[in-house]
C-alpha cells in the first residue's frame, strides 16, 4: 500500500508500508488485546488458557522473524528530493537480533509467570498481567527498528509504561508498591529528559529521522550549536537512566526486590536491552558527528557502572532476605558497565564495535534469565530468596545445581561457560582496539572482583545442606512444567552458545547497520 501525499511545494512524499516487516511487534500487540478481551469471558477455572495464549503469541512473533532474515526491509519511508531515503522502521540485522532477544526473553518470562497467574498459588491477576507483559514486549520489539526520534520515544514508553504496573501488580504488598513508585519516578524523569533532548535536536536540525539528523547535525548554524549540544547530552542522559548506568542506577535493587521474580528477570534483560538499543541508535546512527562528546562520557559511565555494581554485589550478605535477587540486581548493573564499553569504543574506531555489545547481550540474556529461573524455582519453597537457601542444592537436585553453576560461571566469564569468556574477550578487545587501554585494565580488575561473588555462590550449591535438606528436597518435588521448561530453555541456549560461540561472536566482527 503506497498512499501518495502532496506537499504544498509540489514535492511527492511516498509512504510505503511493509506489513511483513512490522509483523513481529504488531502480532505481539494484537495478542495482548486478545488476551485482555478474553479475560472478560474466560471463567476463573480456565484462566491458565490466557497464559498459554500469550506464550503461543510470543512464539508466533519469534517465528515471524524467519521470513525477515535477509535483513533488507524498510517501511514508513518518506522519499522526497533528498539524497537520503529516510525511513521510520528498518528491519536490518541489528533490528532482527534485538527483536529475537527481546521476544525470547519475554517468552521465558511468560513461562516463569504461568504458575503465579493460575491456581491456588495465584499471586497476580491473569488478564492484566498478560496484557501488560505482551504490551511491554511489543514496545521493546518496536524500539530496535525505530529510525526516527518520535517512533523511538513512543516505543520506549510503550515498553516502559506497562513495566511500572507489572512491578506493582502484587496487590497489598508494600514492597511491590514502593518498588513501582521508585521505578515510575525514575523512568518519568528519564522520559522527560529524553523528550527535552529530542526536541532540542529537532529544533536544531529540522528533522526527526536519525539518518537525516546525522547528516545535518554537523552543519548546524552557529547560533544553534549550543541547542544541538544540549539536545545530544540530554538525550544520552535520558537513555542512561533506562540502562541503570551509574549514577542513574539507584532504583534497581529495590525495584527488583519488590517486583514479582519473573518481572525482575524481565527487567534485568529486556528492560536493559531496551535502554542499550536506544543508546546505540542515537549515538552511532544519529549523533556520529558528536562522537567526541558521547565517547568519553560513555567510557566514564562504563567505568563507574561496572565498578560500583561489582563492589555492591560483593557486599551482599548470603543470609539476608532477598539477597539472591539483590546480588543479581547489582550484577546486572555491573554487566551494564561491560555492555557500555563497545558503544564508547565506537566513538573512537567506528560502529563495527557495536557488534561486541550485541554478542555480549545475547550471552547475558540467556544466562541471566536462567539464573533468575533457578532462583524462582528455589523460591517456591524458600520465598525470601536468600543466597543461603541454595546451599546444598546439588544434594537434592543435581540438575538445578549444575545449570545454576553454569549460569554463574558464564556471568563470571569462566569455563565451562565458554560463551561468557568469549563475550568478555570481545568487549575487552573492543576497548583495546579503540585505544581505551585504561578502560580495558579497569574492566579486567572488575572481572576479578566479579569472580569473588559468583564463585562464592557457585561453591554454596555443592556444600553440605546444613539444615536446609528438607526445603531443597521440596523444591525438587514442586518444580512445575513451565518453570522447568524455562530453566531448560535457558540452559540449552547457554550450552548452544558455548558450543557454537560463532553464532553470537560473528556479530562482533560485522557491521549491523
Amino acid at each position: 500500500m503506497k498512499p501518495v501525499l502532496q506537499l504544498a511545494q509540489g514535492a511527492d512524499l511516498v509512504q510505503s508500508v511493509d506489513w511483513l516487516a512490522i509483523a513481529p511487534p504488531t502480532l505481539t500487540a494484537l495478542v495482548a488485546l486478545v488476551v485482555l478481551v478474553a479475560d472478560l469471558f474466560v471463567p476463573e477455572a480456565r484462566k491458565r488458557l490466557l497464559g498459554w495464549t500469550a506464550i503461543a503469541g510470543l512464539a508466533a512473533a519469534l517465528a515471524l522473524l524467519a521470513p525477515l532474515r535477509a535483513a533488507d526491509r524498510s517501511t514508513f519511508c518518506l522519499t522526497a528530493a533528498t539524497e537520503l531515503r529516510a525511513c521510520s522502521y528498518t528491519a536490518d540485522t541489528f533490528t532482527l537480533v534485538i527483536q529475537f532477544l527481546v521476544l525470547a526473553g519475554a517468552l521465558v518470562t511468560a513461562l516463569l509467570s504461568l504458575d503465579d497467574t493460575d491456581g491456588a498459588r495465584r499471586k497476580l491477576p491473569a488478564g492484566e498481567y498478560w496484557f501488560l507483559l505482551l504490551s511491554s514486549a511489543a514496545g521493546a520489539a518496536l524500539l530496535p527498528a525505530s529510525r526516527d526520534l518520535a517512533t523511538l520515544v513512543v516505543a520506549l514508553e510503550v515498553a516502559s509504561l506497562p513495566a511500572f504496573a507489572l512491578v506493582g501488580l502484587r496487590r497489598g504488598d508494600r514492597l511491590s508498591g514502593e518498588a513501582a513508585l521508585k521505578f515510575f519516578l525514575s523512568s518519568v524523569t528519564a522520559t522527560a529528559v529524553t523528550l527535552l533532548g529530542a526536541s532540542f535536536v529537532y529544533a536544531a536540525t529540522g528533522t526527526l529521522h536519525l539518518t537525516e539528523i546525522a547528516q545535518r547535525l554537523g552543519d548546524v548554524p552557529g547560533q544553534l550549536q549550543t541547542l544541538a549540544q544540549a539536545g545530544v547530552v540530554l538525550t544520552l542522559v535520558g537513555f542512561a537512566f533506562k540502562t541503570a548506568a551509574v549514577p542513574f542506577h539507584f532504583w534497581v535493587p529495590d525495584t527488583y526486590v519488590g517486583a514479582p521474580l519473573p518481572v525482575a528477570a524481565y527487567l534485568s534483560v529486556v528492560g536493559k536491552v531496551v535502554g542499550f538499543t536506544g543508546i546505540i541508535l542515537v549515538t552511532v546512527v544519529a549523533f556520529p558527528s558528536y562522537a567526541d562528546v558521547w565517547g568519553p562520557a560513555l567510557a566514564a559511565l562504563a567505568a563507574l557502572t561496572m565498578t560500583i555494581g561489582n563492589v555492591a554485589a560483593l557486599r551482599q550478605v548470603a543470609t539476608r532476605a532477598w539477597s539472591a535477587v539483590r546480588l543479581l540486581a547489582w550484577s546486572s548493573v555491573a554487566q551494564a558497565g561491560y555492555l557500555l564499553v563497545p558503544i564508547a569504543a565506537a566513538a573512537y574506531s567506528g560502529d563495527d564495535q557495536i557488534g561486541s555489545t550485541v554478542a555480549y547481550a545475547l550471552m547475558y540474556a540467556a544466562v541471566n534469565l536462567g539464573a533468575f529461573a533457578v532462583v524462582a524455582l528455589v523460591a517456591r519453597t524458600r520465598p525470601e530468596a536468600r543466597i543461603s537457601d541454595h546451599r546444598g542444592l546439588y544434594a537434592a537436585s543435581p540438575a538445578a545445581a549444575l545449570v545454576m553453576a553454569f549460569f554463574l560461571l558464564n556471568l563470571a566469564g569462566l569455563p565451562p561457560g565458554i560463551i561468557g569468556l568469549f563475550a568478555k574477550v570481545t568487549v575487552f578487545s573492543a576497548a583495546v582496539d579503540a585505544g581505551l587501554g585504561w578502560l580495558a585494565v579497569l574492566m579486567g580488575l572488575n572481572v576479578v572482583i566479579g569472580l569473588a561473588y559468583y564463585l562464592r555462590w557457585t561453591a554454596l550449591l555443592f556444600r553440605g545442606p546444613e539444615g536446609v535438606t528438607e526445603g531443597v528436597a521440596v523444591v525438587r518435588m514442586r518444580a512445575t512444567v513451565p518453570v522447568t521448561l524455562a530453566v531448560a530453555l535457558t540452559a540449552a541456549a547457554g550450552v548452544v552458545l558455548s558450543g557454537w560461540p560463532q553464532f553470537a561472536l560473528r556479530y562482533a566482527s560485522n557491521s549491523l547497520f
